[in-house]
């Protein structure tokens, strides 16, 4: 009589392992019309704004390998202007997560994404481990409110930011972008 909760907490325990272990194993989700551009696990620790959404590609599409990651900073922008100026850009855009030693390429330019105005610059990005990066910085606004993307890498910088404008205006992230600015 005693062998039953036992053997069905030996079930239930074993089920739980192998789907753990499958959902470990499964391959990661590509995006919509898109499939250069794979989600992975957002890798920065936490700060004060929510983890956002972190992606890969590959060398094939994007010139060279690149990670991507998009996030809201809710109340964090100028209410009456926007993102209207570089010296903006390189404090919003989260490179500090990436590396301390950064350098703009040239002057920023005016970009929208989800129907949100705002600016986009490019960086030389040196890693903590000495090696050389590209960076791409966007922010863009909403009322108060500010999304963020930064994409690095080793691609050239104009096929960088080709490749992940094009991406973030795809329909299925531009649907995230809009429900991340209203807080859904």
């Amino acid at each position: 009589m005693r062998r039953w909760p036992v053997i069905a907490f030996a079930i239930v325990a074993l089920s739980a392992l192998s789907g753990a272990a499958a959902y470990q194993h499964a391959a990661p989700r590509q995006h919509e019309g898109n499939g250069a551009w794979q989600e992975i696990a957002w890798p920065f620790p936490r700060d004060g704004w929510p983890a956002g959404k972190a992606f890969r590609c590959g060398v094939a599409a994007c010139g060279g390998e690149v990670e991507l990651y998009v996030r809201p900073k809710m109340g964090f922008c100028n209410c009456d202007r926007g993102v209207t100026d570089d010296d903006e850009v390189d404090r919003v855009v989260d490179l500090d997560l990436m590396s301390e030693h950064f350098a703009p390429l040239a002057p920023g330019q005016m970009v929208r994404l989800a129907d949100m105005p705002g600016r986009i610059r490019a960086y030389d990005l040196k890693m903590p481990n000495g090696s050389p990066h590209t960076a791409i910085g966007v922010a863009v606004s909403r009322r108060c409110d500010l999304l963020v993307a930064l994409a690095h890498g080793r691609a050239h910088a104009r096929e960088m930011q080709r490749a992940a404008l094009a991406f973030l205006a795809t329909s299925e992230m531009t649907r995230w972008m809009t429900a991340a600015m209203e807080g859904r």
